[in-house]
């Protein structure tokens, strides 16, 4: 199993193959990736039933969880809950998110 990961190769990795998000790392208990929404673009995501991390790698957008809402830019780290409504939206700048999932994205 792959212990450490490089941003650079990842971001690479994810652009090679076309789509907003890679995933990288799937454990039973865990599963992480890098997901991508370029500036004035619509967040597509449904709720999960995992909960979620998000740490905002670059740019800058808001988000909504639930009834929370809030600005979010680079080094913010965003906790949401399983099943919880959510989405990114007012993209200034191309958002680059690291995401964990526990346990692993179903």
């Amino acid at each position: 199993m792959k212990r450490f990961y490089e941003l650079s190769k990842l971001q690479k990795q994810r652009q090679s193959i076309g789509k907003s998000y890679l995933e990288f790392l799937r454990v039973p208990m865990m599963s992480a990736g890098l997901y991508n929404l370029p500036a004035g673009s619509t967040d597509p995501q449904k709720p999960h039933k995992e909960d979620e991390i998000y740490y905002v790698v670059r740019g800058r957008a808001r988000i909504r969880i639930g009834d929370d809402d809030q600005p979010v830019a680079a080094g913010t780290i965003i906790f949401v809950e399983a099943a919880a409504k959510h989405g990114f939206y007012k993209i200034e700048e191309d958002l680059e998110l690291l995401v964990f999932f526990a346990p692993a994205e179903s």
